[in-house]
C-alpha cells in the first residue's frame, strides 16, 4: 500500500481548523465548453486532457482546496466497451487535476450504476471489488481524499466505504443524495443514513445532488443532529431549464451563497456545488468562508441500530427483539436450515416484524452446518423482507464477521462476554464494522451468582470497550437471567444486576426472558410476570416472541405506563375490543415495516394467509404455492384482477405515502413476478391479453436504468406489455420504434442533469414524426415543472406513479 499518511494528516488537519471548499460541476463544465451527451466524460482524462485540466484549473482559481478528479463513473461496469482499463482512466484522472495545481485531489467515486441483490443482480462482493479497484489505482496515482458521492443506497455506500477503508489509508467522504421526502431514492432518511455512516468510520459524510441548498436544508439539519464528524454539502444550483437552446439553473451564484451561509451557520463544514454549479459559484463560497470561524455543533448521544431504510433509536423506549430465527428448540428452523429452504425463514422475519417487533435476532448455529456462510445468506434474505434491524447472535467470531460484513446498516452483535479471549476477538469486528454490541455477564468462571459479580463483569466489558474506541452507547449488557427450575435463588439476583447496571454505569440492558420458564409449566404466564419486573428494574431490550400474546400486551401496557406510549394511543387502537372473559379480537394484519393495519381496512381477502397476503408481505415462495393451488379453481384473468391488482394497489399506496420502502416495494413486486411464471407456465389455450403497450427508455447519453428497469417490473406486474429499449437510447431508436409498433404511451427516464435536453428532443422527434402518442417523463432530477418544460405529457414521480398514468391513458 501507497504512504500517504503525510498527505491525509494535512487535508484532515484542515478540516479541523476550519472549513473544506471543494469544486463544482463537471457536467456541466463540459456542457458549456461544447461537449454533447452519448459519451463517458470519463475517458476525457484520456481523449482530451487539457479540456479537463482547464475546468480543474478555473475551480483552483476560484479558490477551492479540494478539486474532485474525474473519476465519478470510472468503474469496470461503465468503462467495460471503451477500450480503456479502470487504472489508465483513474490514473489520468488524477494527472489531470495534479496538474491544474489542486491542493488536494479527491479520488470521485458515483454509483455503480445497478442495483444490489436482492432489489437487483449485483452482490454485496461484487460491487465491493468494483470500488476496491477504483481505489487501488486512485491510491497508485496519488489521490489525497476519497469522495464517494451520489448515492442512493446505504448497501452501495458501505461497499465503497469498505474498499476505500480496506484498500487505502485516505480519509474517505460520503454524501448521499436525497429526493424532495426527505429520503433517499432507496428509502433511507437521515437519522438513519448519520447512524449508519457514522458507524461505518468515514471522516465527513453529507448530501449532494438532487435538490438546490435550500430545499436541502431540512435535510441538512438533521444530518448536523446526529452526525459525529463534520457535514458536508454540495447542493444543486436549483433545477435546470432549456433557454435559447442552453441549460440553465434558476440559482444565481449570489443565491446560492446566501442558502449556504445559512447551513454554515448550523455548523456545516465542507461545502461545494453540484449540478449547475461553476467556477463563479464557488469563488462566491470562497469569499463567504474568508475570515469566518465554524459553527460548534454537539450531536447527540444515543443508542442506535438501523437498516438500509430503518433506524431504531434505543433511548427512552422498549425495543422488542424478536427471538423465532433461532433453531434452539425449532424443529422446523433446524430442518429448515439443513435444507437451505429460505421461504420458512423468511416467513418468521415476517411474522415477527408483523407483531411488533422493533429488532430480530438471527441465529443459525447449528454444529452441522457451515455457518459463516449460512449467516451471511440468512442475513441477506431477511433484510430483503423487512426494515427491521437485525441482531446478529453467534458465538463463531467468524460468522459472526461473515454476517455483519454483508449487513446493510448497524446492526447488534450477540455477543461478546468477560472473558479475555472473548473480548479479543470480538471487539475488533464491533470496532471495524461500527456495530453495537451486547455484553454478557459471563468470564472464564462462568455465570456468577451474584448481582454484584455479574456487575464486576459488565464493568470490565465496558472498561476493555472504551480501551478499543467503543462508545458506551453502543454497549448493552444482558445480565443473563437463568431457570426458575433449577436455580430459582438466581432469579432476583439478574433483576438486581439490571438496577446496577443502569444506575452505576447508564448503559442499556437486554435480556433473553423466556429463559427464566425453562422446564416449567405455563411458560407463558411466568415469561410475562418476569418481563415486566426486569422492566421495573430497567431492562430496555427484551429478546422474547413478540408472536406471544401475554408477552405483548405486557410490552404494550408498559409503553403506557413509562410514557413512551402518549395518551395511550397505540393502547387504546390495539385493545379497543379487548375481552376480559374470552379471547382477543383478531389480531392486526401487519406488513414489512412493522407498521399495521386492521382487517377491516384491508382490501383483500380478510382471513387466512392468501395469495394477496403473500404479494403484500413479499413472500416469493409462498406467492408460487398459493397461485398453483387458485389455478386449480380460477382462471388466471381473475387471479391478476382479484389478487394481483389489489395487492400492487395496496403496497404501492403504502409505498407512496412512505409507510414502506423500495427494497419492500421490490419484494412485493418479486412475489408477483413469480406468481405471474407460473400462470404462463400453466397456461394453454387460454390467451391473456395485455392490457395495453408502452415502450420504456433512458434517453441519448445516459447510462443510468434503475429506475427505468423498476417502472418496467411494475408495469408489467400489472399486466401491460412493455418494450424495453434499455439506456443511452438514440432519439431516432425511439421514433422508429414507436411508429413501427403504433405505440400509444411512451415513457422516458433521465438521471443526469446534462441529459435532459435529449428528453426533450427526443419528445419533440416524437411529435415532427407524427406519432400519436403520449409521452411520461420521470427521473431524479425531474419535476412536474420541469417535465412541462421538456414537452411531456405526464410526469411520473416514482414507478406506482407510472401504473396510476397507464391506469387512466388506457382507460382503466
Amino acid at each position: 500500500m501507497k504512504d500517504s499518511s503525510t498527505r491525509v494528516h494535512a487535508v484532515l488537519e484542515e478540516l479541523r481548523e476550519g472549513f473544506l471548499l471543494f469544486d463544482g460541476a463537471m457536467g456541466t463544465m463540459l456542457q458549456q465548453r461544447g461537449v454533447g451527451p452519448g459519451q463517458l466524460p470519463e475517458l476525457l482524462n484520456l481523449s482530451d486532457p487539457e479540456l479537463v485540466t482547464d475546468i480543474h484549473r478555473e475551480y483552483v482559481a476560484a479558490g477551492c482546496q479540494v478539486i474532485t478528479a474525474n473519476t465519478f463513473g470510472a468503474n469496470a461496469l461503465k468503462l467495460a466497451d471503451s477500450g480503456y482499463t479502470v487504472d489508465q482512466v483513474v490514473s489520468a484522472g488524477i494527472a489531470c487535476a495534479k496538474a491544474a495545481g489542486a491542493p488536494y485531489v479527491a479520488l470521485d467515486l458515483g454509483p455503480t450504476g445497478q442495483l444490489l441483490q436482492p432489489m437487483g443482480t449485483l452482490s454485496f462482493e461484487e460491487a465491493y471489488q468494483l470500488y476496491a479497484e477504483q481505489v487501488t489505482a486512485g491510491l497508485e496515482a496519488g489521490a489525497d481524499l476519497i469522495l464517494i458521492e451520489t448515492i442512493s443506497d446505504l448497501y452501495e455506500a458501505k461497499a465503497a466505504i469498505l474498499a476505500a477503508r480496506e484498500q487505502s489509508d485516505l480519509p474517505v467522504f460520503c454524501t448521499l443524495t436525497f429526493e424532495e421526502g426527505q429520503r433517499t431514492f432507496i428509502g433511507a432518511d437521515p437519522l438513519t443514513a448519520a447512524v449508519a455512516l457514522n458507524a461505518w468510520g468515514v471522516d465527513a459524510l453529507g448530501v449532494n445532488c438532487s435538490l438546490g441548498p435550500n430545499e436541502l436544508l431540512p435535510v441538512v439539519e438533521s444530518l448536523l443532529e446526529y452526525a459525529k464528524i463534520p457535514v458536508m454539502v454540495q447542493a444543486n444550483a436549483g433545477l435546470p431549464r432549456e433557454e435559447a437552446g442552453r441549460t440553465v439553473y434558476d440559482i444565481s451564484p449570489e443565491s446560492y451563497a446566501a442558502a449556504v451561509e445559512r447551513m454554515l451557520d448550523t455548523g456545516v463544514r465542507i461545502v461545494g456545488g453540484c449540478c449547475g454549479t461553476t467556477p463563479v459559484y464557488m469563488k462566491r463560497l470562497h469569499e463567504l468562508l474568508e475570515g469566518r470561524k465554524p459553527v460548534a455543533v454537539t450531536p447527540r448521544r444515543i443508542t442506535a441500530c438501523c437498516s438500509g431504510t430503518t433506524a431504531r433509536v434505543l433511548d427512552g423506549r422498549i425495543s422488542v427483539i424478536g427471538e423465532r430465527i433461532n433453531p434452539t428448540g425449532k424443529k422446523r428452523l433446524k430442518e429448515a436450515l439443513r435444507e437451505g429452504r429460505m421461504d420458512y425463514i423468511i416467513g418468521e422475519a415476517i411474522d415477527q416484524t408483523a407483531a411488533g417487533a422493533d429488532l430480530l435476532d438471527i441465529n443459525v448455529g447449528l454444529p452441522e452446518l457451515d455457518e459463516p456462510r449460512m449467516l451471511a445468506g440468512v442475513i441477506r434474505e431477511v433484510q430483503g423482507v423487512t426494515a427491521l434491524p437485525l441482531q446478529i447472535d453467534s458465538s463463531d467470531p467468524a460468522a459472526i464477521e461473515a454476517g455483519v460484513r454483508c449487513y446493510c446498516g448497524k446492526p447488534v452483535i450477540n455477543s461478546v462476554n468477560g472473558k479475555k479471549e472473548s473480548m479479543e476477538q470480538i471487539f475488533p469486528i464491533v470496532k471495524k464494522y461500527g456495530a453495537l454490541v451486547v455484553g454478557l455477564t459471563l468470564d472464564e468462571g462462568g455465570i456468577p451468582p451474584t448481582a454484584e459479580e455479574r456487575f464486576a463483569i459488565a464493568k470490565r466489558i465496558w472498561e476493555t470497550a472504551k480501551a478499543y474506541g467503543i462508545p458506551e452507547e453502543d454497549l448493552l449488557i444482558d445480565c443473563l437471567v437463568l431457570t426458575a427450575s433449577a436455580q430459582q435463588d438466581q432469579v432476583l439476583e439478574t433483576l438486581k444486576a439490571i438496577k446496577l447496571v443502569k444506575s452505576r454505569l447508564g448503559l442499556k440492558t437486554v435480556l433473553g426472558v423466556s429463559n427464566v420458564s425453562f422446564g416449567l409449566p405455563a411458560r407463558p404466564l411466568l415469561n410475562s410476570v418476569y418481563l415486566a419486573a426486569a422492566f421495573g428494574a430497567g431492562l430496555d431490550a427484551p429478546i422474547l416472541n413478540p408472536l406471544s400474546p401475554d408477552m405483548m400486551r405486557v410490552v404494550d401496557t408498559f409503553r403506557v405506563l413509562n410514557g413512551e406510549d402518549r395518551d395511550a394511543a397505540a393502547y387504546i387502537e390495539r385493545y379497543a375490543d379487548f375481552q376480559t372473559d374470552g379471547p382477543a379480537a383478531a389480531p392486526p394484519t401487519a406488513f414489512s415495516d412493522g407498521s399495521q393495519d386492521t382487517a377491516a381496512a384491508f382490501p383483500g381477502p380478510p382471513a387466512g394467509l392468501t395469495l394477496y397476503d403473500c404479494i403484500v408481505q413479499g413472500r416469493k415462495d409462498e406467492a408460487g404455492e398459493k397461485v398453483k393451488a387458485l389455478l386449480q379453481e380460477q382462471s388466471a384473468l381473475q387471479i391478476i384482477d382479484e389478487q394481483f391488482v389489489p395487492a400492487l394497489d395496496y403496497v404501492g399506496d403504502r409505498f407512496e405515502k412512505g409507510k414502506i420502502f423500495l427494497p419492500q416495494l421490490m419484494q412485493s413486486a418479486q412475489a408477483v413476478k413469480t406468481a405471474f411464471a407460473i400462470i404462463k407456465e400453466a397456461q394453454t389455450g387460454e390467451k391473456q391479453a395485455a392490457k395495453g403497450k408502452i415502450l420504456l427508455a433512458t434517453v441519448q447519453g445516459d447510462i443510468h436504468d434503475i429506475g427505468k428497469n423498476i417502472v418496467k417490473m411494475m408495469l408489467e406486474n400489472y399486466g401491460y406489455d412493455v418494450v424495453d429499449l434499455g439506456k443511452d437510447v438514440p432519439v431516432e431508436q425511439v421514433v422508429e420504434e414507436t411508429l413501427r409498433q403504433d405505440i400509444r404511451l411512451v415513457g422516458l427516464s433521465a438521471l443526469m442533469t446534462t441529459t435532459v435536453k435529449n428528453m426533450q428532443e427526443t419528445i419533440e422527434a416524437l411529435r415532427r414524426a407524427g406519432a400519436g402518442c403520449k409521452v411520461m417523463v420521470g427521473g431524479a432530477v425531474l419535476n412536474e415543472e420541469y417535465a412541462k418544460m421538456v414537452g411531456a405529457d405526464y410526469y411520473a414521480k416514482d414507478a406506482q406513479a407510472s401504473v396510476r398514468i397507464a391506469a387512466a391513458f388506457f382507460g382503466e
